[in-house]
C-alpha cells in the first residue's frame, strides 16, 4: 500500500495542472478536469462503461480577495489541486479496479491508510528533498551557499529524471501517461474554442505549458537559487550550515518555492509568444514526451466527456471562445 500512495503523490504532481481556467489531470483509467465552480471525473470501469462524476467547488482564493496576491495565490492554489487531485485519484481507483469506498472502510483500514500516507509522502520528501543535501554535503564541496545549493539542485533534478524514467516503463503508468495526453488534447480543444470531439482533439499535441511536469521542474529550479538565498541569511547568525539546519529551514518554506514556481508557470504559459519565455520552459516540456503518450480513441473520448460533465448545463456559454492557458485572476 505504501509503495501505490507514493505512486500516487508523484503521479498527481506529474499530471495535474494548476488552478486554471479549465484544466484537470489523468486519473486511474480516466481524467479529471476542473472548470469554474465545479470538477468531475470521468472513469473506465472493468465493464469498459464511463463513470462519470461532478462536484460544485469554489476555491477559497475567490472568497478571499488577499489570498489573491502573488505567490499567496499560489499556494492556495497547490494545496487546493492537491487535496482534490489525490481524492479523486483515490476515487478512480475504486471505479477502475471496483475496490471499497473510502467511506466505507473500517476505522482500523482508515488509519492504516492514513498511516500509508504519511508514510509515502515521508519517503517522497526523504529521496527528492533531504537525500540532495545529505550527498552534497558529504561531497566536502566548498560550503558557500550558492555552490551547495547548485550541486544539491542538481541531484535532486537528476533523481526526479531517473525515477520519472523508470515508473515510465510501469504498463499502468504508461497508461495514466496515455490518459495525461488525452486531458492536454481536450483542454487544447476548449482553449481553441473548437467543437469538443474526437475530430477536433486529435490533431493537438499532447504536451501543454501548464503541466504538472513543467510545474514541477520549475520548483526544482527555482528552489536552487532562493534556498542559496535563504542559506546566506541563515548563515549569518548561525555560522555552520549543518543538515539538521538546512533541513529545519527548508522544509517549512517548501510552499513558498511552490508558489514562486506557480507564478513563473503562470508567466512563461501567458507570454510562451515571447523567445526567452519558451526558452525557459522548454525543458517542462521536453519531459512531457515522458509523462504524456499518444492516447487511442476510448482513452480520448473519456477525457472529452470528463470536461462536458464538468461544464454541465454551463457548456454552451464557454464553448466556441478561444482562451489564453493561463491561471485565474
Amino acid at each position: 500500500m505504501t509503495k501505490r500512495k507514493l505512486s500516487v503523490f508523484i503521479q498527481y504532481f506529474l499530471t495535474a495542472q494548476q488552478s486554471i481556467l479549465v484544466g484537470g489531470q489523468a486519473i486511474i483509467e480516466g481524467v479529471m478536469m476542473r472548470v469554474p465552480g465545479a470538477y468531475a471525473i470521468a472513469v473506465r470501469n472493468p465493464q469498459g462503461e464511463i463513470i462519470t462524476r461532478r462536484r460544485e467547488f469554489t476555491s477559497i482564493v475567490e472568497k478571499y480577495s488577499i489570498l489573491k496576491k502573488p505567490v499567496i495565490r499560489g499556494m492556495i492554489a497547490l494545496y487546493e489541486s492537491m487535496k482534490m487531485g489525490i481524492g479523486t485519484l483515490n476515487e478512480s481507483a475504486e471505479i477502475a479496479y471496483e475496490e471499497t469506498a473510502q467511506s466505507e472502510l473500517s476505522l482500523k483500514d482508515r488509519i492504516l491508510s492514513t498511516l500509508a500516507t504519511l508514510l509515502a509522502l515521508a519517503i517522497g520528501l526523504g529521496l527528492f528533498f533531504m537525500t540532495p543535501i545529505y550527498l552534497t554535503g558529504k561531497l566536502g564541496l566548498s560550503e558557500t551557499a550558492f555552490t551547495f545549493n547548485i550541486v544539491s539542485g542538481a541531484i535532486r533534478i537528476a533523481l526526479f529524471l531517473a525515477y520519472l524514467w523508470g515508473i515510465s516503463l510501469m504498463s499502468d503508468v504508461k497508461r495514466l501517461f496515455q490518459y495525461h495526453g488525452a486531458e492536454h488534447k481536450t483542454v487544447y480543444t476548449f482553449e481553441a474554442g473548437k467543437k469538443l470531439d474526437l475530430e477536433s482533439a486529435k490533431p493537438f499535441q499532447t504536451q501543454h505549458p501548464r503541466c504538472g511536469t513543467s510545474f514541477i521542474f520549475i520548483v526544482l529550479l527555482s528552489s536552487i537559487l532562493m534556498f542559496a538565498i535563504i542559506d546566506s541569511i541563515v548563515k549569518l547568525f548561525v555560522g555552520e550550515m549543518t543538515l539538521q539546519i538546512r533541513l529545519l529551514t527548508h522544509l517549512p518554506l517548501i510552499p513558498l518555492v511552490a508558489g514562486v514556481g506557480y507564478e513563473v508557470l503562470k508567466l512563461t504559459s501567458k507570454y510562451r509568444h515571447i523567445a526567452w519565455v519558451r526558452a525557459l520552459a522548454a525543458p517542462g516540456i521536453w519531459l512531457q514526451n515522458i509523462t504524456t503518450s499518444e492516447p487511442d480513441d476510448e482513452q480520448l473520448t473519456v477525457a472529452i466527456e470528463s470536461l462536458k460533465v464538468a461544464f454541465g448545463d454551463d457548456l454552451e456559454k464557454y464553448q466556441g471562445s478561444s482562451y489564453v492557458a493561463e491561471a485565474i485572476d
